[in-house]
Formats: structure tokens, C-alpha cells, sequence
């Protein structure tokens, strides 16, 4: 079984994915934020890789990525770092990373690197999915899905307040893993008005899809994750865990504290 849906067989409610920037604050940095977050109770790691035009991310995650690539950050570099991912090395020097993982990024970089090739290395090394919000569906159906499928890869697909009834059916039906509720049409880091999320959810819920829901954009601590959790399996935390990273000197101690506080 797929880490993703044994995940979700197991832990039915409040799954706490957690976004980071691979690279970030430091080059390498990556495997150190990646563990810290597993101990403190993250369910699942969504892996951000660097890209200079972050179409869905606020001016917090941007900036992250703008360190990042400074920082020399490349997907060949990141997948250096996750060569141990799912077994004990140096990096990881007293455990591997057991729960899931997906990296998130944009279609530019990954075509550059060559997209079989992402989606191959990505899959040996352990990846679990993938979140490629300027994939689209048409593309995905057409082109790359096949890929996905044929390297064991889930592909989570993004759903908005204003994504139609019709077009939130398709998109639970293509994707796997969990689908991806966006709170609002606006990009990562803005408040949000939990009412309108609530009622955003509740629709979502009326419809009985086949993949657990989790909310992101504005979910960042542990107020508003409860309130998403009430009608989603879980939440995503990424612009509050960044802005937290930012100039800390302890990445395990940080990383502690802001999820004990969330």
C-alpha cells in the first residue's frame, strides 16, 4: 500500500501536512527540516523546490524561494540531498524518513530537467507524490499522467471555492493520494476568513468524493487547523513554518516550538 493511503487508513482526521523549502534558510538545510518536522508530529512533508516565478505563493514563500535558488538550490541538487531519504546515512544519522512526502514546484523546471527523468529519480528515491499546481488537467490526462501513474507517483490536484461541482468531481477523480482544498483564490500567507472556509469545506464535504480533503493557504496555527479540521481530514501549514525558519539558529529547536505552539 501506498505511504499516502496507509496514512489515511490508519489516521482518519487532522492530518498535519507541513510545506518547507527545500534549501532553505540554508542550503543544506533541507534533510534537517525534513527530520525535525517528522519528530514533532507532522504527518506529511510537502517539499517545495525553488522556482523564480511561484505563481501560487504569497511574498513569504517567494522570498524562500528567492533564498533558495541564491542558496544554489537545484532539483538535481535536491535530489542529492534525498538520496537517503528512506534509509539511515550520514544526513539522517539516527533514522530515515518514514512518512510520506511530496514535492511541490511548477512545470518550468521539471520539463527542463526532463519530466520522465523527475518523475523516475523522484520514485527511486522515495518520493510519494507530486503537487504541480500549473499542471493542468487537460495536459495531465493527455501527456503526463501516464508518467505519474507509471512510477508509482500520486498527483494531488488543487480545487477553490470557485472550482464548479462538475470540475471538483474530475479533479477528485484524477487525483490521488488526497485532494488539495484551497481555501481562497488568493495566493499562500493571506488571513482568511474561516467562516467562508468552513462553507467552502462543508460544499466539498456534500459531495462524498473518493479522496480525503485537506485545506491549505492561511491554516497557520493551531486555532485555525483545528477549525479546518472540523470538516476536512486535515490541514497544511507553509507560510507561518516559513516566516518561523527564517534566521533560526536551531532548526530542530524552531521547529519544536512552532509546532507545539500551532
Amino acid at each position: 500500500m501506498k505511504r499516502i493511503d496507509e496514512l489515511f487508513k490508519k489516521k482518519k482526521d487532522k492530518i498535519l501536512n507541513m510545506y518547507c523549502t527545500a534549501g532553505f534558510p540554508h542550503l543544506e538545510d533541507t534533510l534537517n527540516v525534513m527530520k525535525a518536522l517528522q519528530e514533532n508530529g507532522a504527518d506529511i512533508i510537502e517539499l517545495g523546490m525553488p522556482y523564480s516565478d511561484p505563481l501560487a505563493d504569497g511574498p513569504v514563500i517567494q522570498h524562500s524561494n528567492t533564498v533558495a535558488l541564491q542558496n544554489g538550490m537545484t532539483i538535481k541538487k535536491l535530489f542529492e540531498q534525498l538520496s537517503g531519504l528512506r534509509k539511515p546515512n550520514s544526513a539522517l544519522s539516527d533514522g530515515s524518513i518514514a512518512i510520506p512526502v511530496l514535492l511541490m514546484g511548477y512545470m518550468n523546471p521539471i520539463l527542463q530537467y526532463g519530466f520522465e527523468k523527475f518523475c523516475s529519480d523522484a520514485s527511486t528515491l522515495g518520493v510519494d507524490g507530486l503537487i504541480i499546481p500549473d499542471l493542468p488537467e487537460y495536459e495531465y490526462e493527455t501527456e503526463y499522467g501516464s508518467t505519474i501513474k507509471k512510477y508509482g507517483l500520486d498527483f494531488v490536484f488543487l480545487v477553490t471555492p470557485e472550482t464548479s461541482e462538475e470540475r471538483v468531481r474530475k479533479l477528485d477523480q484524477l487525483s490521488t493520494g488526497f485532494l488539495y482544498a484551497v481555501s481562497s483564490s488568493s495566493t499562500t500567507g493571506k488571513d482568511q476568513n474561516m467562516t467562508d472556509v468552513k462553507k467552502h469545506l462543508q460544499n466539498l464535504k456534500r459531495l462524498k468524493l473518493k479522496n480525503p480533503i485537506l485545506v491549505g493557504f492561511g491554516i497557520k496555527d493551531k486555532q485555525s487547523f483545528d477549525a479546518a479540521c472540523e470538516d476536512a481530514n486535515g490541514a497544511i501549514i507553509a507560510t507561518a513554518f516559513i516566516k518561523a525558519l527564517e534566521g533560526a539558529d536551531d532548526i530542530g529547536k524552531t521547529t519544536k516550538n512552532f509546532l507545539n505552539a500551532s
